[in-house]
């Protein structure tokens, strides 16, 4: 920080683009690897890089998330679990320690990333389905094959184009993207976690919707929000997400 201006100093800066597909460009104050540099989360390793997207390839306030999946399926080898819109795969490879995973993402770009992250972690030989499609349309078409995981994440943009152009807008699609994928899951199950990020919406919004449809299950609906924490003593927290979940047990 510069304590005489009171500013963050940063390498980089993001300026956003001005449509509701994303665009953008960076504005660099420092050199910064063009081809991305690489980061680790427990055991899982991948390449970080600035993206027009203003992400960085990763969500640092994922971290608690992945731990807490983790905490719902401890001592599990075979838990089958299901993550939408699975960007480049962090949240996927730290699944893949207790079982299966299908990892669905429209985004041939963030597939390929996702799958070179598996082998940057030496986990390419993990039973991980790498699936290219519209997340919706994935989960309606589990639906009607009769598939059940034993756990959930869904993490959809406020707005998104599928493979085929297909257009997705959070509020007018989620509730039923939500519906679908309660019915992948039942009594046996262990959780869904629901993130929402950049969106005039409450988390009591997002819980309202998850005790709906999940009324018929056992377990618990929390909420609340997603944060990144200041480094040093008494850091601040940085809101970036709300978050509504469902557990089991």
């Amino acid at each position: 920080m510069d304590a005489a201006a009171g500013t963050l100093a940063s390498d980089g800066e993001f300026v956003p683009g001005s449509d509701e597909d994303g665009g953008g460009r960076w504005q660099y104050a420092k050199p910064v690897p063009q081809d991305g540099w690489p980061l680790a989360w427990r055991d899982v390793k991948f390449t970080a890089q600035c993206t027009p997207f203003r992400h960085l390839g990763f969500f640092p306030d994922m971290a608690p998330v992945w731990d807490w999946m983790g905490k719902q399926l401890v001592g599990r080898k075979d838990a089958a679990t299901l993550n939408l819109f699975g960007y480049t795969g962090v949240g996927t490879l730290a699944l893949s320690e207790y079982g299966p995973v299908t990892h669905v993402d429209a985004s041939k770009k963030s597939v390929a990333q996702a799958r070179a992250n598996a082998a940057l972690s030496g986990m390419e030989d993990r039973p991980i389905r790498w699936i290219v499609d519209d997340a919706a349309k994935f989960a309606a078409r589990e639906v009607r094959r009769g598939k059940r995981y034993d756990g959930i994440i869904l993490d959809p943009p406020k707005f998104g184009r599928g493979p085929e152009g297909e257009v997705w807008r959070l509020e007018d699609h989620l509730p039923g993207l939500v519906g679908d994928c309660a019915r992948l899951l039942d009594a046996d199950s262990r959780f869904l976690f629901l993130t929402v990020y950049a969106v005039r919406m409450s988390s009591l919004a997002i819980a309202g919707l998850l005790a709906e449809v999940f009324a018929d299950l056992p377990g618990v609906i929390e909420h609340g929000d997603l944060a990144v924490r200041e480094e040093g003593e008494g850091g601040r927290l940085l809101p970036t997400a709300i978050f509504a979940r469902w557990r089991n047990g």
